[in-house]
């Protein structure tokens, strides 16, 4: 009976140590911390971390993207006001405003409900745990991943298709799903896939493979497209964000023929080149 005791009591004691080497409860997100939050992963746990500084962009700071920033808006608006809404994929060119656009919708939004979590597209595979944190919240989630691709054989597809619409389990009112793609169908199309193309009765059927990779970007309700710019639409923002620096009206204008360079030198009349260079130009000649 004693020794019984004694490895009893040495268990505890094991216990006791491996306990103190445990990462802490997780005691949850500080919402009052910040609008906006990532999803980090730490010791194999996720948690929500509390964005300091928020991005400040404006949706009227966003140029020559009128069509996409008006449907985003409304479906927004109606997530916001407990309306039905669908979950969003903006694809399209580099560089022309499809992340700074749901950032500029958090700024929009935030003051009626709306909150914004930023996840990874590594660790989608978490998604269905980060819905289960915000589930019974009182605010709206945005849950934004950017520059969302995927091989065959990442984890994170199937977790996303299931949340999207495809798991036996409903996304809770208050969550809503925005990614950002170079890639329309968000995963990589191969020529050989088209041999699986198939006539029946003068109909064309896709293969399988394409198919499955249809699928996934079929289930965002709402698809944005984005264009690269020409250039005068490039010329424009870069006159926009040279006055947000506070340059001079003669200034800007003298500003065109070296706007046009930066766009040449970097390959790429896009607005993340034109406010690369408004942020430069400004600073050479006494801007903020």
């Amino acid at each position: 009976m004693n020794d019984l005791s004694r490895l009893i009591a040495r268990a505890e004691a094991l216990l006791e140590r491996v306990e103190s080497l445990l990462p802490p409860p997780d005691a949850g997100p500080d919402w009052k911390a910040s609008t906006a939050f990532r999803w980090r992963k730490r010791g194999g746990r996720g948690h929500l971390e509390p964005v300091a500084r928020p991005h400040r962009i404006r949706l009227k700071d966003l140029r020559n993207v009128d069509e996409q920033k008006r449907s985003i808006e409304r479906n927004t608006r109606q997530f916001v006001e407990g309306k039905s809404a669908n979950n969003v994929l903006l694809t399209g060119a580099r560089g022309t405003g499809k992340s700074s656009l749901v950032k500029a919708l958090l700024n929009q939004f935030a003051a009626k409900g709306l909150r914004l979590i930023e996840v990874d597209k590594h660790d989608l595979i978490d998604l269905p745990d980060i819905v289960d944190l915000v589930a019974q919240r009182g605010e709206r989630f945005i849950v934004f991943c950017d520059d969302l691709s995927f091989e065959a054989s990442e984890p994170g597809y199937k977790a996303l298709k299931s949340i999207l619409d495809g798991s036996v389990a409903s996304t809770p009112d208050n969550v809503l799903l925005y990614a950002t793609s170079n890639r329309r169908h968000l995963m990589p199309e191969f020529m050989d896939e088209n041999l699986e193309t198939k006539h029946v009765g003068g109909e064309i059927h896709p293969g399988e493979t394409t198919e499955e990779k249809v699928s996934l970007s079929e289930r965002f309700g709402l698809w944005l497209s984005f264009y690269p710019f020409g250039q005068d639409e490039y010329l424009a923002i870069c006159a926009h964000w040279l006055r947000e620096y506070g340059v001079p009206a003669a200034a800007t204008e003298a500003a065109r023929e070296e706007a046009l360079q930066w766009a040449l030198l970097r390959g790429s009349r896009s607005g993340r080149v034109a406010w690369q260079f408004a942020r430069d130009y400004a600073g050479r000649h006494g801007g903020k």
